[in-house]
């Protein structure tokens, strides 16, 4: 009998997490970790990173913390290399950092487009291409792996006052696949899936209804998060835990014919 318990488990796999001080990105350390995994720590707040490698190990976890610019090609170079130094390996890229500005499209400021571009599809898309060639065969580690990379509902569908999210998560989808066709067209053994989380309760997701109330499109943040929550089959917030066990997912060995899709984690807000 096949153990399914033994395919969900991580254990002696590694994997490389961006943007991990964030509220997704931090329950993603822990999950991966909790499922066995070594983690390499990655954020650009080289405080609240440590802070959050250092819980790990606390846990028993193997776990080292490496601040990382994602749109940087060198930074990349760099926390690839110091994956395969501290834990001899990398099976498993969550790219997970990004950027939001909401903005009238006539109001949108081009410094702010290129911010949100460079950190949510270029730094995704450089996650990729070092993960890739670190993963394929003849690559520094070369057995394979699994990139997980976090889009959004919004890649599926409009928001007002979020052209450059929108479209910056909109590539990340689309990018996915094009990843993982090639990588399985060229036998790499890597895997490449993305995750779209709907309203999950993190600081961004505050900010982001902060920001509505802001722009005059509600009176209050409390009014911006009911008319959201409205939205919502399941009338409720996702929680970081959520998108976590999706990540715990498509990490593992049990989603092994799994690759070039996404995850929806949403509260059923993209069924309607």
């Amino acid at each position: 009998m096949t153990d399914y318990k033994k395919l969900f488990q991580l254990d002696g796999k590694v994997a490389l997490v961006t943007g991990a001080a964030g509220g997704i990105g931090s329950e993603a350390c822990r999950a991966l970790a909790s499922a066995g995994a070594a983690v390499l720590v990655t954020d650009f707040s080289a405080e609240k990173g440590s802070a959050i490698a250092e819980e790990l190990r606390s846990a028993g976890a193997r776990a080292e913390f490496f601040k990382l610019d994602v749109t940087s090609d060198q930074a990349w170079q760099n926390a690839v290399e110091k994956a395969r130094e501290e834990f001899n390996g990398l099976d498993i890229l969550v790219n997970n950092a990004g950027s939001q500005k909401l903005h009238f499209l006539c109001d949108h400021p081009l410094e702010d487009l290129h911010t949100v571009l460079n950190t949510n599809l270029v730094g995704t898309f450089l996650g990729c291409q070092h993960a890739v060639r670190a993963m394929r065969p003849g690559g520094v580690v070369g057995r394979g792996g699994s990139i997980i990379n976090l889009a959004s509902a919004l890649a599926m569908t409009g928001a007002i006052a979020s052209a450059s999210y929108c479209a910056s998560k909109g590539g990340v989808l689309s990018m996915t696949r094009a990843v993982a066709v090639e990588c399985a067209q060229l036998k790499f053994g890597i895997r490449c899936n993305a995750i779209l989380p709907g309203l999950t309760r993190t600081e961004m997701a505050s900010s982001f209804l902060d920001d509505f109330a802001k722009l005059g499109l509600f009176e209050t943040a409390e009014q911006s998060e009911a008319a959201f929550l409205a939205t919502i089959p399941n009338g409720t917030w996702g929680l970081p835990r959520d998108i976590a066990g999706a990540m715990v997912y498509l990490a593992a060995d049990i989603s092994r014919h799994v690759t070039g899709t996404h995850v929806s984690v949403d509260g059923g807000y993209l069924a309607l």
